[in-house]
């Protein structure tokens, strides 16, 4: 019984950190319509921008978010402006330029640290919380309830404050919402910055987790996308609720079958929900269609 406590404890703090990092990923591919082949490279940006901010001013990780954050913001309302606004009329492009941005802020990376790894430790990181037989790690607890606060507040900002609700008729008839005045392409460029400033949050939350590397974006996007496609492209509480469910397939999987079987079996969730449920457990069928006839 303790084996299976420490199991679901494992995969609900792996599945915060999943969740974390798509929903970023979710969040733009809900508005702007677009899959966004960077995300990873985006939370790799925060990483690294945590262990900066550690190297030369001494930030903790947790607190080094007050720069990183908005650094992240403004680095993704620039992507949005100068990249992919020009393609807002060639959605392939488009998709095409953040593959490209991949590959550049890899390399960019790489050049700078030769390859070499990094961490950015964190005071957290020495505490465990212990409940009985369960050892809680502290700093994948921080990640959990971070990702908790960013779906509450991302719900709470899009039905109740104006903005939200102009980034809300922009997903759901952007001709209607240009007609009714609302500015598109700052509704874009905003969402845009949103979902690279919540890659920059789980990056300097992960900071003091894994050790950095100019490819670690990969490891966490080929997750991100096994969890968009299983809650539902578009819902940001379907990453949050997709994560968990991956994070425990992993843990499950890992001790009843191989740790090195994770990302085959996620894989094949990814399949399984695109042949049953192709529109996620809570989007909507078809919605990337919808997005792409609007664009055209």
């Amino acid at each position: 019984m303790s084996s299976l406590l420490n199991i679901i404890v494992v995969g609900l703090l792996l599945g915060g950190i999943y969740g974390l990092v798509s929903m970023g990923l979710n969040l733009i591919f809900g508005v702007i319509r677009i899959v966004n082949f960077a995300q990873g490279e985006l939370v790799m940006l925060g990483m690294y921008g945590a262990y900066v901010c550690y190297l030369f001013i001494g930030l903790d990780p947790y607190l080094s978010i007050f720069i990183v954050v908005p650094a992240l913001f403004l680095f993704g309302v620039i992507m949005q402006r100068f990249i992919l606004q020009p393609l807002q009329n060639e959605p392939m492009m488009q998709i095409f330029a953040t593959f490209g941005l991949l590959l550049l802020l890899q390399n960019v990376v790489l050049a700078v640290t030769r390859g070499q790894g990094y961490t950015a430790p964190s005071k957290l990181s020495e505490f465990v919380i212990s409940v009985g037989p369960l050892n809680i790690s502290v700093v994948r607890l921080v990640a959990l309830v971070a990702v908790t606060a960013a779906a509450l507040f991302l719900s709470w900002f899009v039905k109740n404050t104006m903005a939200g609700k102009a980034i809300r008729a922009v997903t759901q008839d952007r001709r209607a919402a240009r007609l009714m005045g609302i500015n598109v392409e700052l509704a874009f460029m905003l969402t845009f910055g949103a979902g690279a400033a919540l890659a920059g949050l789980a990056g300097t939350l992960l900071a003091p987790i894994y050790t950095m590397s100019p490819q670690i974006g990969g490891n966490f996007i080929m997750a991100a996308f096994a969890v968009v496609v299983l809650g539902g492209l578009g819902s940001v509480w379907g990453a949050y609720i997709g994560g968990f469910i991956i994070g425990l397939i992993e843990a499950f999987a890992g001790y009843y079958l191989d740790p090195a079987l994770k990302t085959a079996i996620w894989f094949l969730v990814f399949i399984g929900v695109l042949i049953v449920k192709p529109g996620g457990l809570f989007g909507i069928a078809g919605a990337e269609e919808v997005g792409l006839r609007e664009q055209n």
